[in-house]
């Protein structure tokens, strides 16, 4: 009986919820941390970042219009898919950050409590950031927040899967939809995680993910007059200075990279980072100054 020969997994971009290769046929070489070849990982191009613009937009009125509640319902999904493939994403963590086997254990277990941690705010946030305000004067004055809208994410280049999720989870969270740019030199746990979204419950187009090279694809979107805001968590001091200074142009929220220990429980600024706050004026009913009211 002849030795069996076992199916080799391709990667691909998840744009749309799709999973195409990249439109200029491009790829390039994925090593693990001692150079050692893992996969060939597509290499986006200008017009990949330009079509998951198109996607995430297309979702945005979807996905911020659904209730709070069922978006905290799909990202616990997320935390239940990746639960059952812990053992792939162990594998490419450890591959990807040249981690040992019980250390990026670690790393994926804390990654779907993460999913679990921000699920769980999706229906909280609101409170804690809105709420009525004191005016004087007969009038209701209430805050709410909402999406800033297609927010473009540069993703940690050393927390190839944690960070990646730290970053991203709060985004969609709140409503916003997202193009993430994956860390370029451990692109592959980010392109699996597009599969475990695929098979969530979240829409297709809510998020988008591309790899390659991050100042490439990076560039288009932070000039991009329909990406609303950009967060530059994986970009080098110099690439966010370009980047920073290409997102002013349509005046983008920017969140600036940061050092930051993806382990420590987060906190709420990347969940307010990309929200916008209405407020709403009312009359109460009173008439006159005599506080007679209808």
């Amino acid at each position: 009986m002849s030795e069996r020969l076992s199916v080799f997994k391709t990667y691909k971009l998840y744009v749309g919820g799709k999973f195409p290769r990249s439109e200029s046929g491009r790829v390039y070489e994925v090593t693990d941390s001692k150079g050692k070849w893992l996969a060939n990982a597509p290499q986006s191009s200008r017009k990949d970042a330009r079509d998951a613009v198109v996607a995430a937009r297309k979702a945005f009125g979807g996905w911020s219009g659904a209730t709070a509640y069922n978006r905290g319902q799909v990202l616990y999904r997320v935390a239940e898919m990746l639960e059952g493939r812990r053992d792939q994403f162990v594998r490419e963590v450890a591959d990807a950050e040249g981690l040992s086997k019980s250390k990026a254990a670690a790393v994926v277990d804390a990654t779907v409590d993460r999913w679990v941690w921000y699920a769980g705010w999706t229906d909280k946030i609101a409170q804690v950031v809105g709420g009525a305000n004191p005016v004087a004067g007969p009038y209701f004055n209430l805050s709410s927040p909402e999406p800033t809208g297609v927010v473009a994410v540069v993703a940690p280049q050393e927390s190839s899967f944690l960070g990646l999720v730290s970053v991203l989870a709060p985004v969609i969270a709140t409503g916003n939809t997202a193009v993430v740019v994956a860390s370029e030199k451990a692109a592959l746990p980010a392109l699996s995680l597009g599969e475990v979204l695929a098979t969530s419950d979240v829409p297709g187009g809510v998020v988008n993910v591309l790899s390659g090279r991050t100042a490439e694809i990076a560039a288009p979107l932070a000039a991009h007059q329909d990406v609303n805001a950009i967060d530059l968590a994986g970009a080098d001091e110099v690439l966010a200075k370009e980047l920073e200074i290409a997102a002013a142009d349509n005046l983008k929220r920017v969140l600036r990279p940061q050092p930051v220990d993806y382990f420590e429980t987060p906190g709420t600024e990347r969940l307010t980072a990309f929200l916008e706050t209405k407020t709403v004026w009312h009359p109460t009913g009173s008439l006159g100054a005599s506080g007679s009211s209808y």
